[in-house]
């Protein structure tokens, strides 16, 4: 508890730092959160554009749809904001400049995920609220207590997924020292592949995001079971209620992914 505590702190005043950096200029923050929503809003544009042709897409109405990306896009949005930073590291293992963190008595993790902590991220995590409130007050669901507790419990749950899948794809550039773009397909390329129901997607697809790379419990499973719709693959409806778990067990794989990489590290020498 000490260390995390220890961790916890030094990412607070790291990411203080940065945004105090960031306000100083406070009419390019401005534009760039403006520029970060609207990019982002452009993949809700195309959906949009979609259902000017055609009444549902994979069985699914619009309403449904915007539940399930603005759940998938506020959960991977607060991970962005908060440890978006890591997939620089295979960066830093490639000049050296990880080794000035070393020597510091924090952290490395906390240390890398404040770097250059970016207060414009939020623009993605505002449109993909706004998208899921959209959602929640167009889908045709019988709300009962245990379906309102469950979309906090999607958020939370998805970013901690997300944000294990952050670190596990860092953790894995201490030997590839060039992989940023294999950690973000499973990242970005994952937040873009939940935006859309499990219906169009292929068996084995879902498949592999359900019980290898388990994304399908960061809205997929548990947003099924909150719009009343059948599960992909047959899988039991109790699965809607795993995700904490996973999320927990992922964090746990993740962290041991971490310390493995990091004991490997060997420096450049430089």
């Amino acid at each position: 508890m000490g260390a995390l505590t220890n961790g916890l702190r030094a990412y607070a005043l790291i990411a203080a730092m940065w945004i105090r950096s960031t306000m100083t200029y406070r009419a390019s923050f401005v534009m760039t959160t403006l520029a970060s929503f609207a990019a982002t809003g452009l993949d809700f544009a195309a959906i949009l554009l979609m259902f000017s042709h055609v009444d549902a897409l994979g069985g699914y109405t619009l309403g449904e749809i915007a539940f399930l990306y603005g759940a998938a896009g506020t959960a991977f949005g607060l991970t962005d904001l908060t440890m978006g930073s890591v997939d620089r590291l295979g960066r830093r293992v490639r000049d050296g400049t990880l080794d000035t963190l070393l020597v510091r008595p924090v952290p490395v993790l906390a240390q890398i995920a404040a770097d250059r902590f970016a207060l414009r991220r939020l623009g993605r995590v505002t449109q993909g609220a706004l998208v899921l409130g959209y959602g929640l007050l167009t889908v045709d669901v019988d709300w009962t207590p245990l379906k309102v507790l469950m979309v906090p419990m999607m958020l939370l749950s998805g970013s901690a997924i997300f944000a294990a899948v952050f670190v596990a794809g860092a953790a894995f550039q201490f030997w590839a020292q060039d992989a940023a773009e294999v950690q973000n397909s499973f990242t970005y390329g994952g937040t873009t592949l939940l935006q859309y129901p499990p219906t169009v997607f292929a068996e084995d697809l879902v498949r592999g995001v359900t019980f290898i790379v388990p994304l399908a419990f960061v809205n997929w499973l548990p947003a099924l079971h909150v719009l009343g719709r059948p599960y992909p693959l047959d899988l039991p409806e109790w699965l809607a209620f795993l995700p904490p778990a996973v999320a927990v067990g992922c964090c746990w794989l993740a962290s041991l992914a971490w310390r493995a990489g990091l004991r490997s590290y060997r420096s450049t020498g430089s």
